[in-house]
């Protein structure tokens, strides 16, 4: 829990910095590109984040991949202070919270929708539509497939599940029934 709490607190100053000089959107891009090069680099999060090895060494290796990644100065110098904090290893998490934070500033939602069958593409842009209009937000849809559904789609935004699969209801059914309520 408290791992979460400084990740926020680090995304936060940073959506702070963003919206002070209009370049939040540069901030992300550049958050999101560095995050994922490490959490899909294993020996590169190991050099960064193990205490084994040489502070100045893996500074300096810090130091050149930002270099080389040509990121902005902010976001170097956030990256160097993460560091200096004891705080790199926390990225992934920090990216998290910052892409969450910029999408409330930008006025967009991340949804995902869970199908049994394929949806097509009209259909697909009704229910982000509808979703849209409900929440008031653009609705950015993540679309998935699972046969395991039976039938009917689950979506969830945020912490808002809307459950319309028939596996759903026919649990809920088999529920009702063990309970002796009428169906």
């Amino acid at each position: 829990m408290k791992n979460l709490a400084i990740a926020r607190r680090y995304a936060k100053a940073l959506l702070l910095i963003g919206k002070e000089d209009g370049r939040t959107e540069t901030y992300r891009r550049e958050l999101d590109q560095f995050a994922q090069m490490v959490t899909t680099d294993k020996e590169l999060a190991g050099v960064l984040t193990n205490p084994l090895y040489d502070t100045d060494g893996r500074k300096k290796v810090l130091q050149a991949l930002v270099e080389k990644m040509e990121l902005s100065k902010v976001m170097r110098s956030f990256l160097i202070l993460l560091f200096e904090k004891g705080r790199i290893g926390f990225v992934g998490p920090i990216n998290e919270f910052f892409q969450k934070l910029a999408d409330e500033l930008k006025g967009v939602a991340r949804a995902s929708l869970v199908s049994a069958t394929e949806l097509s593409d009209e259909t697909i842009e009704k229910i982000r539509a509808a979703l849209s209009k409900k929440t008031g937000k653009d609705i950015i849809l993540e679309v998935q497939q699972d046969p395991g559904l039976i039938g009917g789609i689950v979506t969830r935004i945020g912490d808002l599940v809307l459950d319309g699969s028939i596996k759903t209801q026919l649990l809920n059914m088999q529920e009702s029934l063990k309970r002796g309520e009428s169906v």
